[in-house]
């Protein structure tokens, strides 16, 4: 058998071998854990998000740089990217901020969004982002809830 024919049967095979290693891993949980404000600039409003990564699975998770949008009550709200790196255990959590940006039309949008005259309660919240990582290694996330602000209590 011809060398070039022998690699040409070969060269998929292996492909294919090499390409089972990689394995599924479960996807990360992320969980909004907090949020400082920090200075901005002209009508911009910033903030620290506090993002706590919990890694389900057996293998390190090893990230350079961290980028999200957070959307508030289904319209966009804020926006960052951190260039920070580091490791998330295999079965371990980790607590990593990220500097957002509010602009002032997101802010004026939301306002103009929730002033229906009824009591606001409970907001949803969307956060998308991805853990960088390289052409393989990069990791997608995603968390949604509610905020629920609680009514204000009636003084005497």
């Amino acid at each position: 058998m011809c060398p070039t024919r022998l690699t040409a049967l070969l060269l998929p095979l292996m492909l294919l071998a090499g390409c089972s290693g990689f394995g599924t891993r479960d996807p990360l949980q992320v969980d909004l854990a907090g949020m400082e404000p920090i200075p901005g600039e002209g009508l911009e409003m910033r903030f620290n998000l506090k993002l706590r990564v919990q890694n389900p699975n057996e293998s390190a998770i090893r990230y350079s740089g961290v980028a999200l949008e957070l959307d508030l009550n289904d319209l966009p709200l804020a926006s960052g990217v951190s260039s920070q790196s580091g490791t998330v255990a295999g079965f371990g959590e980790k607590l990593i901020e990220v500097p957002v940006t509010l602009s002032a039309f997101s802010v004026l949008r939301q306002a103009w969004n929730l002033t229906g005259g009824s009591p606001i309660q409970n907001v949803p919240y969307a956060l998308r982002g991805k853990l960088g990582g390289g052409f393989w290694g990069t990791r997608r996330f995603t968390d949604a809830g509610v905020l629920r602000i609680p009514e204000p209590m009636d003084t005497p």
